[in-house]
């Protein structure tokens, strides 16, 4: 079976390189040749699937050179050195070097196949190694920032693992308080931008004729009060992130020169004739949808398709109740070791209540309870039974009857459940007849 991968062979001598081209093809190997050290560099990746058979003496750079310049590219690419000399200190020399093996010219096709096939295995390992330690570590990595078992978190992790290494601009879609800036950081911190400066931007508090200054800059004297030279967020993002959260509150005038800025990489600070070239990568986030903002006249329909590429929908906590415990206890622990409190006891009502609860505050407000439950204050929630939803949250278009009947069965299954199911107990706090309970389970297929 012969290993994935290609050969690179390299000879200054036209009969060696037709010679083991020949014996190569003939196992079906996949071999390219060069005549030169020179000549095969450019032709060398990070991520490369192959090994290197070159000749030791030739002009211009010889193997030991040539092995030297391979391993500031990819040191994991096996090199295998050959000579016609058998020279045994030169042998000595490149394997102190980090070659993998050294051959001469007058060995078997056999034994320089099976050095090929083993090259090729040795390398072929160590991608894969290399693939499976940076996926255990960035998937480790956040799995502990973003907390969660359910399938939306896990698809979502998934998500930004994926995007984190691919250098296009994001669109963050979702509900105050899910965690838009904190899925940005993931992107940031697990991308090759690592190291540049993540720098965020609120774009919705901030004042209107504010916003062009804070990303571009301005120069001094550009208005009255600009003293100084003024370096925008656009350029502190050099070789990093730029994460502007709630973008639907840009000025459309500003949408303008942000679209160009994403299309040309080059800024122009206000007041200022330079054009600047800027390498940066362009997260976004919304809590509205985008297309309706479009249809109002409010954001730009080029600036949307421009973001609009990759696109990552942070789901609300209300779709991930299964999340809620382990998150809640997360902040807990950390809001224990803060105020030097004891461990609060939660009563089960109390975490039905926050299983049941809507959510409109998403993460942000669950935060709240938590730091709520270990100060020892009341929770500001809603009931059990009340839906917890504002009225312009409830879908109306289903009609008044079928709402009054959602809301009744809603009521009745809370019920039940504080209650383990014992109906005498659930009529009691419900304060109807045991009969009209029945019926009322009968009618909306609930069981005890």
């Amino acid at each position: 079976m012969i290993p994935i991968g290609e050969i690179y062979l390299v000879d200054d001598e036209a009969e060696i390189l037709h010679a083991c081209r020949q014996t190569f093809e003939l196992e079906g190997y996949s071999i390219k040749t060069f005549n030169s050290a020179h000549e095969l560099l450019p032709h060398i990746r990070k991520d490369w699937m192959g090994a290197v058979i070159t000749d030791v003496k030739m002009p211009g750079m010889d193997g030991l050179q040539l092995l030297g310049e391979i391993q500031k590219i990819a040191s994991g690419i096996p090199v295998v050195i050959l000579t016609g000399h058998g020279d045994v200190p030169m042998a000595i020399e490149a394997i102190r070097a980090g070659a993998y093996d050294f051959l001469e010219k007058v060995a078997p096709p056999e034994y320089l196949l099976d050095v090929a096939r083993r090259a090729l295995e040795t390398r072929r390992l160590c991608l894969e190694n290399r693939s499976l330690k940076l996926r255990l570590e960035t998937d480790t990595d956040i799995e502990s920032r973003i907390l969660g078992n359910s399938p939306a978190v896990q698809e979502l992790r998934r998500i930004l693992v994926s995007l984190a290494v691919i250098d296009v601009d994001v669109l963050l879609i979702g509900e105050t308080g899910v965690g838009k800036e904190l899925a940005a950081n993931c992107l940031h911190d697990l991308g090759h931008r690592c190291p540049g400066s993540f720098v965020p931007l609120n774009c919705g508090a901030i004042s209107p004729n504010l916003v062009e200054s804070e990303l571009f800059g301005h120069e001094r004297g550009a208005f009255t009060n600009a003293s100084r030279r003024h370096i925008g967020k656009i350029e502190c993002a050099q070789g990093g992130t730029l994460f502007l959260d709630e973008i639907e509150s840009m000025p459309l005038e500003i949408q303008i020169k942000l679209l160009r800025t994403l299309q040309e990489r080059v800024i122009e600070r206000v007041g200022g004739n330079q054009m600047i070239s800027v390498d940066f990568r362009v997260v976004a986030a919304s809590k509205v949808d985008l297309r309706e903002a479009v249809r109002r006249g409010t954001f730009r329909e080029d600036l949307f398709y421009r973001l609009n590429v990759a696109r990552v929908p942070i789901p609300p906590l209300r779709n991930r109740r299964e999340d809620i415990q382990l998150i809640l206890q997360y902040f807990i622990s950390i809001l224990l070791e803060r105020f030097q409190r004891p461990e609060p006891k939660i009563t089960r009502e109390t975490r039905h209540r926050l299983d049941n609860y809507f959510w409109p505050g998403n993460i942000r407000e669950l935060r709240n309870v938590a730091q709520q439950l270990v100060l020892g204050l009341d929770l500001d929630l809603a009931k059990p039974g009340s839906g917890d939803k504002s009225l312009d949250q409830l879908p109306f278009e289903l009609g008044f009857d079928k709402l009054v009947q959602q809301y009744e069965k809603k009521i009745i299954t809370e019920a039940l459940a504080l209650n383990d199911g014992k109906i005498e107990k659930t009529a009691e706090m419900l304060c109807i007849p045991r009969k009209r309970l029945y019926l009322r389970m009968q009618k909306f297929g609930l069981k005890r």
